[in-house]
């Protein structure tokens, strides 16, 4: 996923990684330094273009609810916060070993779906997001999003409860599982649909591409908390860096006539003393002026009753231990 997002224009500085760091240097990963998610070891994942904000004893589940909610100590530096407001949209994955309404971190303790709920509530009240996109793969997945009552949340997983998520394929080399079948289809999607920033594919599209027989479990959707229709939510809303301009005003008369009021301003200022013969020309002067002024906008300003009450502003990704499927296997 991380990946995923930077190569539709999601830029580190937007982007926190949290990884537990145990598979690059494990003595028994046959090839020291890299992780790969395929076993054609096309794309070394801990490459050089690569920035973990968290790793190791860092990723803990007071961290990750302290980042949440914006409770970090006053020196933490930017790259370790989670600078968003109530127009950014947040895309948060996570994966690893898990339950009925919880996940295992770092084998040492769990995150609870109350938790994780709780912690969305407090972002809703502090305004930290405008949307958001929670997709977790473990066992149960389902389960970890049954508790959220937050709004604008729109929620998946790879299994439902009392069911396991299942593998893709080994490395025989390396002896693990290199991807889960739920992460590895939602990639396989993005990647060979979503080719820019400019997709019009929607999440709906990439909800109705899930198939339980490949995926080997029932994956799960919850809509119930978010208040637009799926197929009006293109998949660059949260995984892509796509910015819209929002202007706040009554109607498109009122802009009109402001800009028309600048430029006679500007001519008034640029031409001072002239009397009313030249007058004449500088309406006219302001009148070639304002179509010019219109044409300038290098962005299409969508709106509902002329304006956007939607904000694609701001992409933030959170990812949790994004390979913990084959780090398990190796500790």
């Amino acid at each position: 996923m991380y990946r995923t997002v930077k190569r539709l224009g999601i830029p580190d500085s937007q982007i926190i990684l949290m990884l537990s760091d145990d598979i690059a240097c494990n003595p028994r990963n046959a090839f020291p330094g890299t992780v790969y998610n395929n076993a054609d070891r096309a794309l070394d994942l801990y490459g050089d273009n690569i920035e973990v904000d968290y790793r190791g004893y860092e990723v803990t589940v007071e961290n990750f609810i302290r980042l949440l909610t914006d409770r970090v100590e006053p020196d933490t530096p930017r790259s370790k916060r989670l600078l968003t407001d109530d127009r950014s949209n947040i895309f948060i994955y996570m994966t690893g070993h898990g339950g009925n309404e919880f996940l295992k971190f770092q084998d040492a303790e769990e995150i609870s779906a109350f938790d994780i709920a709780d912690a969305f509530e407090q972002m809703w009240e502090k305004k930290r997001y405008h949307e958001m996109l929670f997709m977790i793969d473990t066992c149960q997945a389902n389960t970890m999003y049954s508790k959220f009552y937050s709004k604008n949340i729109l929620a998946t997983g790879s299994s439902k409860l009392d069911e396991s998520s299942y593998s893709h394929h080994a490395d025989n080399d390396v002896g693990v599982a290199v991807i889960d079948r739920y992460t590895y289809y939602n990639l396989e999607f993005l990647e060979n649909n979503v080719q820019s920033a400019s997709s019009k594919h929607t999440m709906k599209d990439l909800f109705d591409s899930y198939e339980t027989e490949k995926i080997h479990s029932t994956p799960g959707v919850r809509t119930d908390l978010f208040k637009r229709d799926l197929k009006d939510v293109l998949i660059t809303d949260f995984f892509g860096n796509v910015q819209n301009v929002e202007i706040d005003g009554e109607d498109e008369q009122k802009w009109k006539e402001d800009v028309l009021q600048l430029s006679k301003l500007a001519v008034d200022f640029t031409m001072p003393g002239r009397k009313n013969g030249t007058c004449a020309s500088a309406k006219e002067s302001t009148e070639t002026l304002a179509p010019a002024v219109k044409k300038v906008g290098a962005v299409r300003v969508e709106g509902s009753k002329g304006w956007s009450r939607n904000a694609m502003g701001v992409g933030a990704l959170l990812t949790c231990a994004a390979a913990w499927v084959a780090g398990s296997a190796l500790s």
